[in-house]
């Protein structure tokens, strides 16, 4: 019985050791190595890249026999084998096929060809898609695309990459890919050849990677996808920024495409367009699906943001430290104190518009909430909105004031409902820009992908992402104000929200409703950018409000 045990050790081990199957992609023309190959299962998470050698090894001892093997590399025909057959035949080189190039003669001499810019430009630090490989070893040969729908026949010259940040000891390898569509996803690359780029920190000008193109030959026209990939682990990180709320898609190796309309990378291209072509659609980015309407491009918005003073002056910036954190404010102007308290995952700056107008007639105090903007957490407790209202009345009496009225976006009027319910007697006036009273009051498909997106960073539990867990955690279980409650607020409160806003509008109108002295105002054609793209119109009926 000990021999028998011994000999089905043996076997095991040695079945095991088959499951590892090593070798070197060829081309079959050339008999020339191709590097950077994707080795994977097919409809599956598990995959390698070969090497700039073309090598690989793959482990197969988890993978059921009856899948599919698949080598793709652009250019070249795809390698499809049973995962039985593939470890039977154990190849030690594998020959891939060169796709027979269509070259067709483009004539532009007739054509108007009208340059544009498509995709996402934000160059926000505050919302990234970052790559760790250290962190994420399972994840980080994963891939991230970004939807396109050009109406006409168009030219790709650029493909822009918005780079928060860049920390690695060695050039960063990244492919790109453009798919075409199928059933609102990617499908095929379409390219001709490997697009792949060595990345150093000095081909990253002003907070862009431009890759030019333009000798590549790519036209496009109706939906297509640009992906990207990194192939080589390295030391360090990668910020790529990201734009709250647009639809971006990802997958891992060869799994299936995931839709994600919580973020999308900033991707964005420039293209020529053929404007005497035949046009099948308007030339939009869409992919953002129910929410397209929702939540408009506001890049341009935080790009100016950024460039402002506000957030970063330090003139006018102090902190107030706390027990467990550091609250970072700022202070403009001179009169009535007026509180700014900016949404989830915001900072001060999110006013740049409001502080200049405001500041003339009233003291205006902006306050980043702890663990945004330059506040600071250092506690592991879940974030509240009580918590955040505590903090006001902290830096409200730090600063010696009586009275203060306070104008909240967001979950900065979430805040201030819970701060008018705590503290009455140091609230003067609120306006609530957006605000909700528990979490169903959110749009159900964007509630939905918090949600799931929340269950992700649970999962994937890093600790770098803590602060973000913690912050999409606040959306998903705050707040929880009973309706009735609201009726004991005597203050005068403006109730502000956007015709299309992610706030129901039945939500709002309850809000205003349930408080005694509330004055409610939809702004028409508005989203729940109001403080973004209606600030002149905020900051008039602010005032208003304020003076009377």
């Amino acid at each position: 019985m000990k021999k028998f045990n011994a000999l089905l050790f043996l076997f095991l081990i040695f079945f095991s050791n088959a499951q590892i199957i090593s070798g070197t992609i060829f081309s079959k023309e050339e008999k020339q190595p191709v590097p950077y190959v994707k080795i994977g299962v097919e409809k599956e998470n598990t995959g390698v890249i070969s090497d700039d050698k073309g090598n690989f090894s793959i482990d197969l001892s988890q993978v059921h026999p009856a899948n599919k093997i698949k080598i793709e590399v652009a250019g070249y025909e795809n390698y499809n084998e049973t995962v039985q057959n593939f470890i039977k035949q154990n190849p030690q080189q594998i020959f891939l096929k060169e796709k027979v190039k269509n070259i067709q003669e483009v004539k532009l001499t007739s054509k108007k060809l009208v340059d544009k810019n498509w995709g996402v430009n934000t160059k926000t630090k505050h919302v990234m898609y970052s790559v760790n490989p250290k962190l994420h070893t399972e994840d980080f040969l994963g891939e991230t695309a970004l939807e396109f729908n050009a109406g006409r026949r168009s030219k790709i010259k650029n493909i822009n990459l918005n780079i928060a940040s860049y920390t690695s000891d060695k050039p960063v390898l990244l492919r790109y890919s453009i798919y075409n569509e199928k059933n609102g996803f990617p499908d095929k690359n379409i390219l001709d050849e490997e697009i792949t780029v060595e990345l150093t920190e000095d081909m990253i000008k002003s907070g862009t990677f431009t890759l030019d193109v333009n000798d590549k030959n790519i036209w496009v026209q109706g939906k297509f996808f640009i992906g990207i990939q990194f192939l080589k682990e390295f030391e360090g990180k990668l910020n790529i920024s990201a734009a709250l709320f647009r639809t971006g898609f990802l997958r891992k190796f060869y799994g299936d495409w995931q839709k994600v309309t919580l973020a999308a990378p900033a991707i964005n291209i420039d293209v020529k367009v053929d404007k005497n072509g035949k046009n099948i659609q308007e030339e939009t980015e869409s992919g953002s699906g129910n929410l397209s309407a929702l939540f408009p491009d506001v890049s341009s918005y935080n790009t100016e943001a950024e460039k402002s003073i506000y957030g970063k002056n330090n003139e006018a910036g102090k902190i107030l430290k706390l027990k467990d954190a550091d609250l970072y404010y700022e202070i403009y102007g001179e009169g009535e104190p007026l509180v700014l308290l900016h949404g989830n995952s915001g900072s001060i700056q999110d006013f740049y518009q409001e502080i200049p107008e405001l500041s003339k007639y009233y003291k205006v105090i902006a306050v980043d909430a702890r663990g945004q903007g330059k506040s600071t957490d250092t506690s592991k407790k879940d974030f509240t909105y009580k918590i955040f209202a505590d903090d006001v009345k902290a830096l409200v009496d730090d600063l010696g004031l009586k009275k203060v009225s306070i104008m909240g976006w967001s979950d900065g009027g979430n805040t201030g409902l819970e701060f008018a319910l705590k503290y009455p007697e140091i609230l003067n006036k609120l306006i609530t820009i957006g605000a909700n009273i528990f979490p169903e009051g959110v749009d159900s498909v964007l509630l939905t992908n918090f949600k799931t997106k929340l269950k992700v960073l649970q999962m994937e539990n890093n600790p770098e992402r803590s602060n973000e867990t913690r912050l999409l955690k606040l959306m998903v279980k705050e707040p929880n104000i009973n309706k009735n409650s609201l009726s004991k607020i005597q203050n005068p409160v403006l109730v502000i929200a956007g015709e299309n806003d992610v706030i129901k509008k039945e939500h709002t109108e309850l809000i205003s409703k349930q408080i005694p002295n509330a004055k409610l105002r939809i702004y028409k054609n508005a989203t729940h950018f109001i403080p973004f793209e209606n600030s002149d119109q905020l900051n008039k009926e602010v005032l208003e409000f304020l003076k009377k």
